[in-house]
């Protein structure tokens, strides 16, 4: 630890006045030019930096600043007032040394020239997603029209509600109770086996929570809480929206409770319907008057999918500092009592969701049929290796296809 100049009490004590005001002076002018060292060395700035985050490396440089930035930081600093004319070029990314290197310890060992496929999503988002490429509105007006069929993200406390209700529909006997051939009329059997499951909902719900369960159930017949039951089976359909792969039983049973409780004499019977719309991001923003955060194109940064296909380490690194900045910038700027900030990154992450599932389910079937289109001809056959005709029982084939008739389906 650095000695101290400060003089010791003895010195105040024993010294003559005038020296200590000239030795109090003499201190904290040494202090005052060391501050002011340490200010000058903290804001020097590495260079191909941001300059204004100083941690992140630099894309844009603006010809009237005469500074460079990152992407997520110019989008800030550049987006109301005088700086909003400002003209910002696009930086050439420089290539690291270790690039090979940090390649090499993700495992990735394809060809450049193989990576560079990353699909029909990727293109149509970067399209999109840098402030200097977009023309003015453009992103707007296409994220607002793709999030009236986004589905929200379920909530913690809607993943409660979920839990219950997949419990409820695996001990229910509706299908059994419906579709067995007995006599009776089927439509009371239909609002019997409905109002049963509700019940059995509600006795979940009573035992998970007592308190929420008495204030919902209390003195009250199944149409008082219709708004409740339409609210669970929505997360069940929701749920299902954005994981195909999940509910596989429960889902058909699920359908099949709806799909009845539609027809009207059921619901004159049952006295309130199930059925609610599907909660989006479109609805929700639109219901608390907030659908001009969509306009604005650090949603593009906030919403992006980070690849790790071809891209080294500090690539992703970067990209994932940028969306987790720009998601913050996006809930802190437009946040309103209306419209909490938590509100505004459920929103953004359900756009990434979604991302995240084109990317996993439709992207490789549109590269399979780039490499079909690519390799095979429709008409004729090249080889009998590139033949796609498949024969009745080889290979497990159940149809016999000529090749044209394969390359088609």
């Amino acid at each position: 630890m650095a000695k101290s100049n400060a003089p010791s009490l003895d010195e105040i004590l024993c010294s003559d006045a005038q020296d200590l005001v000239s030795k109090f002076d003499a201190t904290n002018a040494a202090m005052e030019e060391e501050q002011s060292a340490d200010e000058v060395e903290e804001e020097t700035v590495a260079e191909g930096f941001c300059v204004e985050c100083k941690d992140q490396q630099a894309q844009v440089f603006c010809e009237q600043c005469q500074e460079d930035f990152c992407e997520v930081c110019a989008g800030m600093i550049h987006r109301t007032g005088r700086r909003k004319q400002h003209v910002l070029k696009k930086l050439s990314a420089p290539e690291p040394a270790s690039e090979g290197m940090e390649a090499a310890d993700m495992g990735d060992s394809e060809p450049a020239a193989d990576l560079e496929d990353m699909g029909a999503m990727d293109v149509t988002f970067s399209a999109h997603s840098g402030k200097v490429e977009t023309a003015e509105g453009a992103f707007g007006a296409w994220i607002i029209e793709r999030t009236k069929y986004i589905p929200l993200r379920l909530t913690l406390k809607e993943r409660k509600y979920l839990r219950l209700l997949e419990a409820a529909l695996n001990v229910s006997e509706y299908t059994d109770k419906i579709d067995v051939l007995m006599y009776g009329n089927k439509t009371k059997r239909m609002v019997g086996q409905i109002k049963e499951l509700c019940a059995i909902l509600s006795g979940l719900v009573l035992a998970s929570d007592y308190k929420a369960g008495q204030t919902l159930f209390e003195d009250r017949q199944f149409a008082d809480n219709a708004e409740f039951y339409q609210k669970i089976f929505e997360i069940g359909r929701r749920h299902k929206i954005m994981n195909p792969d999940r509910m596989r039983n429960e889902y058909g049973k699920l359908m099949y409770v709806l799909q009845d409780s539609q027809l009207r004499e059921v619901q004159d019977l049952l006295e309130f319907d199930t059925c609610a719309p599907i909660k989006t991001v479109y609805a929700v923003l639109e219901s608390v008057h907030a659908l001009h955060i969509l306009e604005d194109e650090m949603v593009a940064v906030a919403t992006r999918e980070i690849v790790a296909r071809g891209k080294t380490q500090s690539q992703v690194r970067l990209e994932i500092k940028q969306k987790e900045r720009a998601i913050e910038y996006l809930s802190k700027a437009y946040a309103t009592p209306e419209c909490p900030g938590e509100l505004i990154r459920q929103c953004l992450y359900s756009i990434g969701d979604n991302h995240a599932f084109l990317r996993f389910n439709r992207d490789p079937c549109d590269r399979m049929l780039e490499y079909l289109k690519a390799n095979f001809r429709p008409q004729s056959v090249e080889s009998n290796s590139l033949s796609l005709a498949i024969l009745h029982g080889r290979d497990g084939a159940r149809l016999s296809h000529s090749h044209t008739n394969q390359f088609h389906y």
